[in-house]
């Protein structure tokens, strides 16, 4: 009795620990962006050079972690301790521009921050272009 006791109790604590795990990388903390950079504007134009430039950027810096398509479904994804979320929701692509450019410039947690890695501006700013185009 006691063995099946412990049994049933080791499986329902791993199955928690299971559900808080899935849970946490689902709901991703808040990440708060400074008014000043959230109001700047994207000088870039979203031509079709500037969509390539970011598309190629994006395979070089991003699709491992954040997919081919902005699912979050990279091939580094599942070791990361924060799933790297879908760009293609409502929630990402309401996001300002300069919100945007900002979180990929300043990184946070599993997110690098790729001011340095990328040190043009314009490439940075044709990345939140690509990333636009992962609406549903």
């Amino acid at each position: 009795m006691k063995t099946k006791t412990l049994s049933v109790l080791l499986l329902m604590t791993t199955f928690i620990v299971a559900v808080s795990f899935t849970f946490s990388k689902q709901q991703p903390k808040p990440w708060p962006v400074p008014d000043k950079n959230a109001k700047m504007a994207n000088p870039i134009k979203a031509d079709a050079a500037s969509i390539n430039t970011g598309k190629a950027s994006w395979a070089k810096n991003c699709a491992s972690c954040h997919g081919k398509m902005g699912k979050g479904d990279g091939s580094k994804a599942a070791k990361l301790t924060t799933h790297p979320g879908d760009f293609s929701t409502a929630a990402t692509q309401s996001q300002s521009d300069g919100a945007l450019y900002y979180k990929i410039s300043e990184g946070r947690d599993d997110m690098p921050a790729f001011k340095k890695k990328i040190s043009d501006e314009d490439e940075i700013w044709s990345l939140v272009n690509y990333i636009r185009t992962f609406k549903k």
